[in-house]
């Protein structure tokens, strides 16, 4: 008897146990089917997409530029044709808020004494069209009183155009009296040079003298001149400083003559280089 309950035990314990191993590989299988899709279909919608990019070369820009030089685009302006480069003191105003005239811009109220006539003519005979009797008319233009002086003044700027003419054109530096050891005489002198550099400039502006002719080398020495001329300006309208070397102040000067003398050798060799040319054309 016992051995046949064991047997009945054992012959229904075998159904349960292949109950349970068969659904689970089935689990798994099913399972394991949409991973595999997933992981397949990922890559797929990247490889589909460089087709947009063979497209980007196909709408080429080069015509655009290069049609670009032959004329403006329909519906815009023209752009204006670069100008020569400006006078640093080409934007000053007046105390009425007008621009100032270049006349009243390089040399307030005219030539006052000897050495301002003297650069103020040799711009005027130095210039790219040399005109030395429009220099003697501003002259009496600011001062009526030297009419009376024309004759002599014409046969000065004859004079100052022999100079330019000649072999060497020799510097003219005018001579320095003895100066104040203080900062008013700093600033008087540093006013008297700021002036006869703007005579000179003045003359040049008489001339009509474009910078564009010039040659590299006299362009740029007139640029510094006239950022020389900037720094004196700055110079004579500064504040007195509580301490300061005004010998010092006076050999910076001493230099600073030399230095703007030197430059206006340059530009009325420049501008006599081109007058040559001008005459062998």
């Amino acid at each position: 008897m016992p051995t046949a309950s064991a047997k009945k035990k054992t012959t229904k314990t075998k159904p349960a146990v292949h109950a349970t191993k068969k659904p689970a590989p089935k689990a798994k299988a099913t399972a394991a089917k949409p991973a595999a899709k997933a992981v397949v279909k990922a890559p797929a919608k990247p490889a589909a997409r460089p087709a947009p990019a063979t497209k980007a070369p196909v709408a080429p820009p080069p015509p655009v530029a290069a049609a670009t030089p032959k004329g403006p685009l329909p519906g815009k302006s023209p752009k204006p044709a670069k100008k020569g480069r400006k006078s640093a003191f080409s934007m000053r105003r007046g105390p009425d808020g007008l621009p100032l005239q270049p006349g009243e811009i390089l040399l307030a109220g005219g030539p006052v004494n000897a050495d301002e006539i003297q650069y103020l003519l040799r711009g005027c005979v130095a210039a790219e069209h040399p005109n030395g009797p429009a220099g003697v008319d501003e002259i009496i233009a600011k001062r009526p009183s030297a009419e009376s002086d024309r004759a002599d003044l014409l046969r000065y700027a004859e004079g100052m155009a022999k100079r330019f003419d000649s072999g060497t054109i020799e510097p003219l530096l005018p001579a320095r009296g003895q100066a104040r050891r203080n900062f008013q005489g700093v600033v008087e002198r540093a006013k008297h040079r700021r002036r006869e550099i703007g005579a000179f400039l003045r003359g040049l502006d008489l001339g009509r003298t474009e910078t564009s002719h010039m040659d590299s080398h006299g362009e740029a020495s007139l640029q510094s001149l006239m950022e020389w001329a900037a720094r004196l300006e700055n110079l004579v309208e500064a504040d007195e400083p509580d301490q300061a070397d005004y010998a010092q102040f006076h050999r910076g000067l001493d230099q600073l003559d030399n230095t703007t003398e030197a430059l206006m050798l340059d530009v009325e060799q420049t501008l006599r280089r081109l007058r040559d040319r001008i005459r062998a054309s």
